[in-house]
């Protein structure tokens, strides 16, 4: 029987966890919404962006977004995904964070969650299911849990900066061209910067245009290509910022 992919179908079910299989086109969008589970959001395939009032998250395959209940949402699809989401009951995740985390996906949890979308949704508590259920909760608590997010400024100033630099992140304009076209000071942006994202302008936009180059690289783009497009001069230059940031090339961290 096929499963329903209507999330609130899965929200007061009689299980602690709810595998929902859903697939996707390019361009997709979900508007903002919000569900009473914690959700753990992976594809198999395709990059997700997922935005909160706090964060902007890009979620590529071997990764996953972990979404506290109650948290509002909205996703936009690039390219074809293949969404294999868990909704999880509260009581069943009190290990897990109570923000946003994007959590790497070990072959283990991703054959965990492939398998959790065979089972019925009343599952058998004592047999297949209910085992899988439980390993995929101990495999989350111990998943580590990478620095993949943006912070958005509640700030209108500062907001509307970010919003330019995420659509043009190969953007290099100082702090004093932004000063002259958002009505405050470079000092008071780069107060504000600190106060509410908790990183410099630079460290900001550093962090944007790797969460970006993660989006690209998923899709399959050449490493020089991405280096043009975030700005940055040479396909080595942006490598050893990405290796600086994250340990790795940015082939060998995606999985490729």
């Amino acid at each position: 029987m096929q499963k329903s992919t209507n999330p609130k179908d899965y929200q007061s079910i009689a299980r602690p966890v709810a595998a929902m299989p859903k697939d996707f086109a390019d361009g997709d969008t979900i508007a903002p919404h919000s569900h009473r589970r914690a959700q753990l959001i992976y594809a198999a395939t395709g990059v997700m962006r997922v935005t909160t009032t706090g964060g902007a998250f890009v979620v590529p395959p071997q990764r996953a977004l972990w979404m506290p209940a109650g948290m509002e949402h909205g996703l936009r699809m690039e390219g074809a995904v293949a969404m294999r989401t868990l909704y999880i009951e509260p009581s069943a995740a009190r290990a897990m964070p109570r923000d946003c985390a994007v959590i790497e996906v070990s072959a283990l949890l991703r054959a965990l969650i492939l398998s959790a979308m065979d089972e019925p949704v009343l599952y058998d508590r004592l047999g297949r299911g209910g085992l899988i259920m439980r390993l995929i909760l101990n495999e989350l608590g111990a998943a580590p849990h990478l620095p993949l997010s943006i912070s958005m400024p509640r700030d209108k100033r500062l907001a509307r900066l970010c919003g330019s630099l995420l659509r043009h992140p190969q953007s290099d304009a100082t702090l004093e061209h932004w000063a002259e076209h958002v009505g405050a000071s470079a000092r008071t942006l780069a107060r504000l910067f600190r106060r509410e994202t908790g990183m410099s302008f630079g460290e900001w936009r550093r962090q944007a245009r790797l969460v970006e180059a993660l989006s690209l690289i998923a899709g399959g783009g050449a490493v020089g290509d991405i280096a043009q497009r975030l700005g940055y001069r040479s396909a080595s230059a942006f490598t050893a910022m990405f290796r600086r940031e994250l340990g790795k090339t940015p082939r060998a961290y995606i999985g490729r």
